[in-house]
């Protein structure tokens, strides 16, 4: 089939990929502009467009497609469909009938459980056993449209939005082959969503990954796992920031006030949750990088100096 791909993170390359490996032929590639990133704010290419001009394909980068003008463009290449995924802007109604066989969607989540921008945090946040991606024809709603094809996979105790995104992107390349060939062949049978049993991923705000330690430890890990690698979990000191990015979990039963420095030393830093313990064992100065709790602490008063810190966090 001949058909536009429109896509920007890493989550998209896999299924780029598929394609170039297919015997699909990709007639145009949709990305988003151009940003500015870095200390020197460079303009930054994104992934996808990176790959597509490796393998020397034609890239545009409008602002958005409401324009008469790129609707028009969008027709003259006489595609059968156009294959999103993650592509960050929104497609006008007119986009979704130009192709042949309208747009699908990759997306990271079993629909209709966590449409919108952040599936794969909210999934991790809220504790999730399962996960994985839908193949959906797309529609005028926010990730709404008709369900073509699943693939599920666990949610790991370990895992965070890095690790499970990474097997997910590749889980949404396999998904999008196999959807591929049902559609041209005419053999799928589309399986509208039960709006009972939908839920929405709301867009990560910074403010969420701000540690607040009357949670539960249990909690608190899945914030930590959920927001790395951005923005981060972090406790605020004033005008200072400790972000955290390793915790685990330990078995063990407090009654000391949340925030309280249990213990601290080479293997990592002991906190008082609302229940439970946490142990920091990854963390990160502003403008530094993370790093794990023996290589802070070269000294007693270094040692010193993190408690006395982190001791500010409850008080």
């Amino acid at each position: 089939m001949k058909l536009i791909f429109a896509g920007t993170p890493e989550f998209a390359l896999p299924s780029l990929q598929a394609l170039l490996n297919s015997s699909h032929k990709i007639c145009a590639v949709y990305t988003q502009p151009d940003r500015p990133a870095g200390r020197g704010r460079k303009l930054l290419m994104s992934p996808v467009k990176k790959l597509a001009l490796e393998n020397k394909l034609s890239v545009y980068q409008p602002l958005n497609l409401r324009n008469v003008n790129e609707q028009k463009r969008l027709v003259t290449f006489n595609a059968d469909l156009m294959v999103v995924v993650a592509y960050g802007l929104i497609l006008p109604p007119a986009i979704l009938t130009i192709p042949r066989f309208g747009c699908i969607n990759v997306h990271a989540s079993l629909l209709p459980r966590w449409r919108g921008a952040a599936p794969i945090q909210r999934a991790i946040l809220e504790g999730d056993k399962e996960t994985g991606v839908t193949i959906m024809q797309m529609d005028e709603g926010l990730d709404t449209g008709e369900m073509i094809k699943k693939f599920s996979c666990m949610i790991e105790p370990n895992d965070t939005t890095q690790t499970l995104q990474d097997r997910l992107a590749d889980l949404g390349a396999r998904a999008l082959i196999e959807s591929l060939s049902l559609i041209e062949n005419g053999s799928y049978r589309s399986e509208p969503q039960n709006e009972k049993e939908s839920s929405y991923a709301k867009k990560i705000n910074k403010s969420e990954a701000e540690i607040d330690w009357e949670k539960s430890a249990i909690y608190l890990d899945r914030m930590v796992r959920a927001f790395h690698p951005k923005p981060i979990a972090r406790v605020v000191l004033g005008k200072s920031i400790l972000r955290i990015c390793k915790a685990e979990v330990l078995d063990e039963i407090t009654s000391e006030k949340p925030g309280l420095i249990l213990k601290a030393d080479r293997e990592g830093i002991d906190v008082a949750t609302g229940k439970g313990v946490l142990r920091l064992l990854e963390v990160q100065w502003p403008g530094g990088r993370c790093l794990p709790i023996s290589s802070f602490i070269h000294d007693k008063s270094e040692l010193f100096h993190v408690g006395a810190i982190l001791d500010r966090m409850y008080v």
